[in-house]
């Protein structure tokens, strides 16, 4: 059965560009999308075949191949696929498969059109390849600033060909930069090694400036993959610089773009799966950053970009078990590994650590327990050393308490539920957040859903979540301004993890408990929790669109900090925004905080 009309309208007016829309037309065209539902692993249309339209993805997950096969892209709720087709002869130049039950909403060719033709805001969002099929794996219409791998490594004019060589040998790059007083002069390669120096005999004394290449073409910041391609291809050079106001503020080589085609979540999750050793999966963790910035230039959204970065976590994980159990022998009995905090949720991004435990079948004799205590010290061991680190509050399976047969476990939960003091709050929080990684999953499903009927129905327990949840406020200072940290490494930023995501993760967790609804992503959550009435429409379409703006800025901040040689973190400076940036930024923190005091005062009534 459709939607409402209302529904979809109201879910169109949190996609855009149909945001941009009159009311009537968003009417209109409200009432001209049909309601498609695909089962997992179903294709939704193949390479070369007609289609009926642009889809819009309302729930689920599609994935995205090109003729070759080649998975490209990995799209969620909000994303539209099959424009391509639609602009070319109207039929599909990729093949789209659903990866979990889905609900799509259909547009048909001529409103495609229509809309193309008669709005602005259409002809730019599709024209320029903004959709994430036509993005995703795309290098000619990524920016060059996203393309760079990390700082340039540069020497003197004056410096001789020697130590240029063994600078280039301790940095492990094919090429310097030639600054001077911060200006950028010219580039020295291997390519000028051989040929200018060894081929010549040049002596290792003689300056740079002798040999290399003085003010060589260049690309600014903003320059596009294409530009990279056709200087490359038509010179036949395999070095770039890129430089602003005359420095040097990155270099581009024929690696980096092979780099680029190479990092995607298919292929790093392909390389995990088959590793043969921790250090090989530790080479696959180390291409996370990069892959953090090629998602978040494809402008894709932040629970894709979340999720399929939480996919590598969870092979990485799997991969793991299965070398333990290679060399610690076969499981005595039935076993099941969770993850929880933000891999349970399926929201890691460019920094996390790990929280996890191990559920055992309660056949296991007190013998056994010696067998899972070593496989939770391989795995737990594996993850640190592939950077997933240690977590700080020992929420691990190495730690004896969280590793337990069902009937302890069972016990923990009655225990927290009946007695909610600060820290069984603070338990059943990271608790309420497991996920099933490995091993046999029936091990939680039932407790999952008796857990949650039992906290549901005790208000007192409830009250004293929400009173919890709402310890972690929004970073909102006077005046239209940020309560920003006051000291240390990290003065005049905000905490976007522990003051941005985490006061939206409460929220759903709570919508969670009081509708005693099983999902565990955040996002989730908050639509699950506006289906079931638990919260309002409005209330619901507000917290997901601030929710969506925190979250995405925090993931652009992380992103941004890749590019410039840094390691990701959870710290933005609002000096380093601009004003319309920080205006939506404390408005977002403004809604949450209203969510906030709407659930406070209702001490678990629906808001």
């Amino acid at each position: 059965m459709d939607h409402p009309l209302e529904t979809i309208i109201g879910f169109l007016e949190s996609v855009h560009p149909y945001d941009t829309l009159p009311r009537d037309e968003l009417v209109r065209v409200a009432t001209s999308f049909s309601r498609r539902e695909f089962s997992a692993g179903e294709e939704v249309y193949h390479a070369g075949a007609p289609l009926k339209g642009l889809y819009l993805i309302k729930r689920g997950s599609v994935e995205v191949q090109d003729p070759s096969g080649q998975v490209i892209s990995l799209l969620g709720p909000r994303n539209s696929f099959g424009e391509r087709g639609l602009a070319r002869d109207g039929l599909a130049v990729t093949t789209a498969r659903v990866t979990q039950d889905s609900v799509l909403l259909l547009l048909p060719v001529a409103d495609y059109r229509r809309l193309i033709a008669g709005f602005p805001a259409f002809e730019r969002f599709f024209s320029r390849g903004r959709s994430h099929e036509a993005r995703q794996g795309d290098l000619t219409t990524q920016k060059v600033e996203d393309l760079m791998a990390r700082k340039p490594v540069t020497a003197g004019p004056q410096e001789t060909v020697r130590v240029a060589a063994q600078r280039m040998r301790d940095a492990r790059v094919s090429s310097l930069g030639i600054v001077e007083d911060g200006r950028f002069l010219g580039i020295v390669t291997n390519r000028d090694m051989t040929n200018k120096v060894l081929a010549v005999g040049l002596d290792p004394s003689t300056p740079l400036a002798e040999v290399m290449t003085p003010d060589p073409i260049s690309l600014r910041p903003e320059s596009l993959g294409s530009d990279i391609l056709h200087i490359m291809l038509e010179r036949r050079i395999g070095h770039l610089p890129v430089v602003q106001d005359g420095t040097l503020v990155g270099m581009i080589t024929q690696t980096d773009l092979t780099r680029f085609q190479a990092v995607s979540s298919a292929q790093l999750v392909r390389d995990a799966a088959t590793a043969e050793s921790v250090a090989d999966l530790a080479a696959v963790t180390a291409r996370i950053p990069r892959l953090l910035v090629h998602l978040v230039a494809g402008n894709n959204a932040h629970e894709v970009v979340t999720r399929l970065i939480t996919d590598i976590a969870d092979t990485v994980t799997r991969r793991l078990l299965a070398m333990a159990e290679a060399e610690l022998g076969p499981s005595p009995v039935p076993y099941l590994w969770l993850a929880c905090g933000s891999q349970g949720r399926q929201e890691q991004t460019g920094v996390s650590d790990q929280d996890n435990c191990l559920m055992i079948d309660d056949a296991a004799t007190d013998a056994d327990m010696d067998w899972f205590r070593a496989l939770a010290r391989k795995v737990c061991d594996g993850l640190d050393a592939c950077g997933y680190v240690y977590c700080p509050g020992d929420m691990m399976a190495t730690n004896p308490q969280w590793c337990q047969p069902m009937r302890v476990w069972r016990d923990y939960f009655r225990k927290w539920v009946q007695a909610p003091d600060p820290m069984a709050q603070m338990l059943a929080s990271v608790m309420f957040d497991l996920r099933p990684i490995g091993g046999q999953a029936r091990l939680f499903s039932d407790l999952h859903r008796e857990t949650l009927d039992m906290a549901a129905r005790n208000s007192i327990f409830v009250a004293h979540m929400i009173g919890n949840s709402l310890k972690h406020a929004p970073p909102l200072g006077l005046l239209r301004g940020f309560a920003t940290i006051r000291s240390g490494e990290h003065k005049n930023h905000i905490d976007m993890k522990l003051n941005g995501v985490v006061p939206v993760v409460d929220l759903g967790r709570i919508y969670a408990l009081i509708g005693q609804l099983e999902q565990v992503n955040t996002r989730a959550r908050l639509e699950a929790a506006e289906a079931a009435g638990v919260i309002s429409v409005a209330g619901a379409r507000d917290l997901i669109e601030a929710y969506d703006l925190i979250a995405q800025t925090r993931l652009e901040n992380q992103a941004r900090l890749v590019r410039s040689g840094r390691r990701p973190d959870n710290f933005l400076a609002p000096s380093d925004m601009s004003d319309f940036e920080r205006s939506h930024l404390r408005d977002a923190f403004v809604v949450v905080r209203t969510m906030q005091s709407a659930v406070g005062q209702s001490r678990g009534t629906r808001s």
